[in-house]
């Protein structure tokens, strides 16, 4: 393939649309931390510190996973529109902020085209309520399984009650470590906003003021430890998914391999929340490591069935806000430099 079919610019409308899908992706408390930097010949992604939950999230670990899932879309949004993608992970060792460059390689025809993942992204929900009784075959778990496998990580289903009713305690374990901390509440409410915000938890605009008060002044760990205990006891599956290290590759990996998992849920009629708690708090995660059994580090804890309702998509910032170009981030690095001379 020649230097030149490698750098056919992207027309900037379908550049729109492709990272319109990448932003479409899941974050911890919908805080949408990435950016993207359009190149002469791909996209460079970095991750958005500014967004960090460094009370939830000490290390940036579920940061990352965003910005894997975020990568995901992106890899699934250009082969949809033509585009086979090369993708590097974390290309610049002076550069923790860059997670990957992605370059793009037109193609012709159908194949490839990766449309049912696509017209998933779109469709992809947070499922926070109870779903149906019914249960999940094996086969569609299976594909989930090997979804995963795809993308570098494992998936793996909690199958027995015993383990299962196990998970559901240090879930509940882990609400009560969270909301004992004021300053993990804090950082709750601080991302408690009205949907015309474009990012965060939604909460009505009129009351958004007195639910972040509720929540940073009471420790309500043990009502909602025994909401999300009954939510893990009751849900069809309840599965984590992990890497075999826990670096920042690791992190990216488990973020695609997220999202894969995800959108083939779709296309079986699934939709997924997250019981992350006892991999959030860190003297619970040995103990998920231990019931799982095996090697590995667990990543993220989801609990997946059949919607029992449709739900809106969550709230999303602007394109403007999260894409720009080498010449705008240098303006804005000097932009900053001048601002801690003065």
């Amino acid at each position: 393939m020649s230097e030149g079919t490698r750098n056919t610019p992207i027309p900037r409308d379908t550049l729109a649309a492709i990272l319109e899908s990448a932003t479409l992706a899941p974050s911890s408390h919908n805080t949408q931390p990435w950016r993207f930097e359009l190149g002469e010949t791909g996209i460079s992604l970095f991750a958005d510190r500014l967004r960090a939950l460094p009370v939830n999230d000490p290390d940036d670990r579920e940061l990352t996973i965003s910005c894997g899932c975020a990568l995901f879309n992106l890899r699934i949004a250009a082969a949809h529109a033509g585009f086979n993608t090369e993708c590097q992970l974390l290309p610049d060792p002076g550069d923790e902020d860059l997670l990957a460059t992605v370059s793009f390689t037109p193609v012709s025809g159908e194949e490839g085209r990766q449309t049912e993942l696509f017209r998933a992204i779109a469709r992809r929900r947070t499922y926070r309520k109870r779903f149906e009784s019914k249960q999940v075959p094996s086969e569609v778990l299976g594909i989930l399984e090997e979804s995963a496998e795809t993308e570098g990580a494992w998936f793996q289903v909690l199958e027995s009650e015993h383990a299962r009713h196990q998970v559901a305690e240090l879930v509940a374990e882990g609400d009560a470590a969270q909301w004992s901390n004021p300053s993990w509440r804090r950082e709750l409410a601080a991302w408690m906003h009205p949907r015309r915000k474009g990012d965060g938890l939604t909460v009505p605009g009129m009351v958004a003021p007195v639910a972040q008060l509720v929540v940073r002044t009471f420790d309500m760990g043990n009502g909602v430890g025994a909401k999300d205990r009954q939510l893990a006891d009751e849900s069809p599956v309840i599965a984590a998914l992990g890497t075999a290290g826990d670096g920042v590759e690791d992190w990216l990996k488990a973020g695609q391999a997220l999202e894969r998992v995800l959108l083939r849920s779709l296309g079986q009629g699934l939709q997924a929340s997250y019981l992350n708690q006892p991999i959030q708090v860190a003297v619970l995660r040995p103990k998920l490591q231990h019931l799982l059994g095996r090697s590995g580090f667990p990543q993220i804890l989801l609990r997946l069935g059949y919607p029992a309702t449709d739900l809106p998509a969550a709230p999303r910032r602007n394109l403007q806000e999260v894409v720009e170009t080498a010449d705008t981030r240098d303006i804005k690095a000097k932009q900053a430099g001048q601002g801690r001379q003065r």
